[in-house]
């Protein structure tokens, strides 16, 4: 699936891979996830995106993102809206995609390979229109959820499906203990 010259870019829609892997019973370690494609190619970009609660004193995503930003990821965020539901939970939405598709547009002639971590069917599009660009496209996330977490015409449009559950022992730790937070917000897509 991978060829040691290609020049590979790695997008992770981060509420997206934690869903997935949470459904799995494990949390990712990011260093361990570069690592394992700095291994496969060349790996010119690892971008991780994310919206955030600007407004809060504590966001539990906050160290990660700080994290990330300082162990060579790029970070793309923007401000998160807040809502409370038809049962009174206090939801987060924040949709990154607009952002990730035009970084990888913006990105594809100067690169060979292009990871994308998300189930999203809403980038089945941008799929295509890199692969009519000559860039090779590997989707991870997983079937073996319930449900799974990949749309089908996604799936069927990467080059390559990599499963996230196959991944797990060479990416993966074990999940921490949630802490309990009161009123913490759930993250929703739109």
């Amino acid at each position: 699936m991978f060829y040691r010259d290609e020049r590979l870019a790695l997008f992770i829609d981060g509420s997206n891979l934690y869903a997935a892997a949470k459904s799995l019973g494990f949390d990712i370690d990011y260093k361990l996830l570069r690592q394992e494609f700095m291994r496969r190619g060349k790996l010119l970009r690892a971008f991780y995106y994310t919206a955030l609660l600007e407004n809060d004193d504590y966001s539990p995503i906050r160290p990660l993102v700080d994290w990330l930003h300082y162990n060579g990821f790029s970070l793309v965020t923007k401000p998160a809206k807040e809502f409370v539901d038809g049962q009174g939970r206090r939801k987060v939405k924040g949709n990154m995609d607009i952002e990730l598709t035009v970084d990888a547009m913006e990105l594809a002639p100067r690169i060979d390979h292009i990871v994308l971590f998300s189930g999203d069917g809403d980038f089945r599009p941008l799929i295509e229109s890199l692969q009519r660009q000559g860039v090779r496209v590997s989707v991870v996330s997983t079937i073996r959820s319930n449900p799974p977490m990949i749309a089908d015409e996604l799936r069927r449009q990467a080059d390559n499906f990599i499963e996230l559950d196959e991944l797990k022992d060479v990416i993966g730790r074990p999940p921490r203990e949630p802490r309990e937070e009161l009123n913490a917000p759930e993250m929703v897509e739109e």
